[in-house]
């Protein structure tokens, strides 16, 4: 991209997931910012685009045994296993708090079959208007059979079509994990999903050579932070080529405004913080303080003349 001349007044951030109009294009992403308030005293919730919440099914769940988080190179493997109060207890015991800070929330649902899927959307209906979406994470074990509910187009268009009883807009996360990104999503979108977002971490598994065991108290793990930043770039840049109307949220690896950018170039309207702040919690607010700082040196106006830039025909 050709450096522009620096600008003196900051650059318009805000953007849209579908239906769903932002401020500007920085998230937390679903199980790194707890179920509430967390968050708060590090960062002005308030002055991200949303909270994206751990994934909730419509019972409480207690994860997998520890040992759950791994420190690789490039990043982390967690094993926590979907750890959540459910959704009835989380709209009573942990959304009132995170509402009070003035945020936008994105609820995470996920489930271990369709019907449980269908169970924790219909439970959301009532939620608060504040809750702006629900992120369907359908990267997570599928008792049908094909492994992720993500890996079979079928099931993605399955759960998706099921989840409309929420009565908001959702997205869909994606596994990158398969043959092509672009099918499932289009799979997602036949399913009524309004965006996609991309992507999950990645399967890997970690072995104590001195135990001569795996490191994790379930085995394996999820791969993300840096080392997974690339396969997320060419899954949104793929996704954006095929379905260019399809709205985008990127996640993997975003630490700064650079790899946020990358995202957006690539066809990401939006981008999602996670495994850097296990590191800095402050990580969110400065993604986006660096996203107004390198828009103000490169001369960018306005975020949406990013979207997509990547591609040859500059489409956003």
């Amino acid at each position: 991209m050709k450096r522009r001349p620096r600008r003196r007044g900051p650059a318009d951030l805000s953007t849209t997931v579908g239906t769903v109009a932002l401020p500007n294009p920085v998230m937390t992403a679903s199980g790194t910012a707890g179920n509430g308030a967390e968050l708060a005293p590090y960062v002005d919730l308030a002055s991200l685009g949303a909270v994206v919440v751990k994934s909730l099914a419509p019972f409480a769940w207690a994860g997998n045994p520890a040992p759950r988080v791994q420190a690789v190179g490039g990043g982390m493997l967690n094993s926590v296993g979907l750890q959540g109060p459910g959704v009835a207890r989380w709209l009573d015991e942990d959304l009132p708090a995170l509402l009070a800070t003035g945020v936008r929330v994105v609820a995470s649902i996920w489930g271990r079959t369709p019907d449980d899927y269908a169970e924790a959307a219909a439970l959301l209906r009532g939620a608060p208007p504040a809750v702006i979406a629900v992120e369907v994470n359908l990267s997570c074990p599928n008792l049908k059979g094909h492994g992720m509910f993500s890996q079979s187009a079928e099931d993605t268009r399955e759960v998706m079509a099921l989840t409309a009883a929420c009565g908001r807009p959702r997205w869909a996360k994606l596994t990158a994990a398969v043959a092509s990104v672009p099918e499932i999503a289009a799979a997602a979108a036949d399913g009524g999903a309004e965006a996609v977002t991309l992507i999950n971490t990645l399967p890997g598994m970690v072995i104590d050579l001195d135990g001569r065991a795996p490191a994790l108290g379930a085995g394996g793990g999820g791969l993300s932070g840096p080392a997974v930043h690339p396969v997320a770039v060419r899954a949104v840049f793929d996704v954006h080529s095929e379905l260019p109307d399809l709205a985008i949220v990127g996640v993997g690896g975003v630490s700064d405004a650079e790899s946020a950018v990358e995202l957006v170039m690539a066809g990401a309207r939006a981008v999602q913080v996670g495994t850097a702040t296990f590191a800095n919690p402050h990580a969110p607010a400065r993604v986006l303080r660096d996203l107004h700082r390198w828009c103000r040196e490169h001369g960018v106006d306005r975020l949406a003349d990013l979207v997509g830039a990547a591609h040859a025909e500059g489409s956003s």
